[in-house]
């Protein structure tokens, strides 16, 4: 701990740029060796720069030795006076282990990281190459083969990976030189996860033939970066013209563009409301199952999850939430009722005109959200279909099962804060919903 190589480490070199900003430091400490390094230089340059260091330990419980890893870690931070939050995880073992894990890790720590408080990772130059064939092999874009980037946002902060630049033999030096403590997780020998396959059967060939291999593949990497920020700036302007005040996309202006543009146009739209970017060939069904859908269609897509749907010439991305259609709530009305799936609660208005009747002794107040038959609503002639009040009133179709329907025993009297029926026409009292 008191050797002090500041000014000739090339890792001490390679996080200094990172520090003249950054106070708060979370490190993603798993105790390997990466990590371990990655910590133990940001201890050397804490008192240089007041940094604030924490680090955390993530438990997915795949391994025998995970508590005594974790054991280790906590061992590690007291000798290094760094504080450490271990947080337990739950990973599905049936499928897609490594997507699993690295999704609830990285879940797990943006709810630790504290304002004003950025993440460090201990990722370097052969995991680039590793991410970057990994992105080919999936047949992603530039955007895919634009590997890690040095600093992304996350949660409400960033993820700053330093050591993006440093070999793995200059990792192994440093530790070395440190007599760090390690551990090894036996799980990086086992070649039936693709990232291992390429670390130990594929990029040792590769390397040994071409030495320069993985600085190679980073400047790849970083002209892929380079042209996928160049096409976000030319598009963006683009992007907004073709934007609703609520950020869903108009069809009409996407007609009349080349494919190559109109997708970029869509990665764009995507992006913008942080979904992860679909392929080529799910773009392509996209288009024709849902925008070139018949007009009277009502085409849906799922992408993650999320649902694309058309309405009014309109493209609308919205969360695949669940159906409400049998969801019978009674309310007694004397206090606010909380509706399911984070659709808000319904009170009664003590300030606001009043437009409903109150019910009748014999009549039970219930809340749902399907309706059928045919309704005369106030302020409109003639009874219509409950279809044709929602297209007259333009409630796009994932809304028409989610707007709360008052009803006194089987009669429905509101839709609330869109229509109230002859039948519950009154001066009683009003119902508000609040989001």
């Amino acid at each position: 701990m008191e050797v002090d190589l500041t000014h000739t480490s090339e890792i001490i070199t390679a996080l200094r740029p990172y520090l003249y900003q950054e106070r708060s430091i979370m490190v993603a400490f798993s105790g390997g060796i990466d990590s371990t390094v990655l910590l133990h230089a940001l201890v050397q340059l804490r008192s240089d720069y007041a940094l604030q260091l924490s680090a955390i330990y993530i438990h997915h419980g795949i391994s025998q030795h995970a508590d005594q890893w974790a054991q280790h870690c906590q061992q590690v931070c007291q000798q290094w006076h760094v504080p450490l939050h271990i947080c337990k995880v739950q990973i599905d073992l049936s499928s897609n282990i490594e997507a699993q894990a690295r999704t609830a890790r990285y879940h797990a720590i943006s709810q630790q990281l504290q304002p004003n408080q950025v993440l460090m990772t201990a990722q370097h130059l052969n995991d680039q190459s590793e991410t970057f064939l990994l992105a080919l092999k999936r047949g992603s874009g530039p955007t895919g083969l634009s590997a890690m980037p040095a600093i992304s946002p996350f949660a409400s902060s960033y993820l700053i990976r330093p050591l993006l630049g440093i070999s793995r033999r200059a990792i192994e030096i440093y530790a070395g030189i440190h007599q760090l403590p390690w551990i090894e997780d036996e799980s990086n020998q086992d070649t039936r996860y693709d990232r291992n396959f390429l670390r130990l059967k594929v990029l040792p060939e590769i390397n040994q033939r071409w030495p320069q291999f993985n600085q190679m593949v980073a400047r790849s990497a970083e002209l892929c970066a380079e042209e996928t920020q160049l096409i976000a700036e030319l598009i963006q302007e683009q992007l907004q013209h073709c934007l609703t005040p609520e950020k869903q996309l108009y069809l009409q202006p996407l007609l009349a563009m080349s494919d190559i543009k109109r997708n970029a146009i869509l990665r764009a739209w995507f992006k913008l409301h942080h979904v992860d970017m679909p392929s080529r060939q799910q773009l392509t069904l996209l288009w024709q199952t849902v925008a070139l859908a018949r007009d009277d269609a009502n085409p849906i897509f799922t992408l993650q999850q999320k649902i694309i749907r058309r309405y009014q010439r309109t493209l609308y991305l919205l969360p695949n939430s669940p159906s409400l259609r049998d969801t019978i709530l009674p309310w007694d009305m004397l206090s606010p009722l909380i509706l399911p799936d984070d659709l808000g609660q319904l009170a009664l208005s003590p300030s606001m005109p009043a437009g409903l009747r109150a019910p009748r002794a014999n009549e039970q107040v219930t809340i749902r959200f399907q309706a059928q038959g045919r309704f005369t609503i106030v302020n409109r002639l003639g009874s219509r279909t409950i279809k044709k009040l929602w297209q007259e009133l333009g409630v796009p179709p994932w809304m028409r099962n989610r707007i709360p329907l008052l009803y006194y025993n089987e009669t429905l009297i509101s839709a609330v804060g869109v229509f109230t029926t002859l039948e519950g026409q009154g001066s009683d009292l009003t119902v508000i919903h609040t989001v």
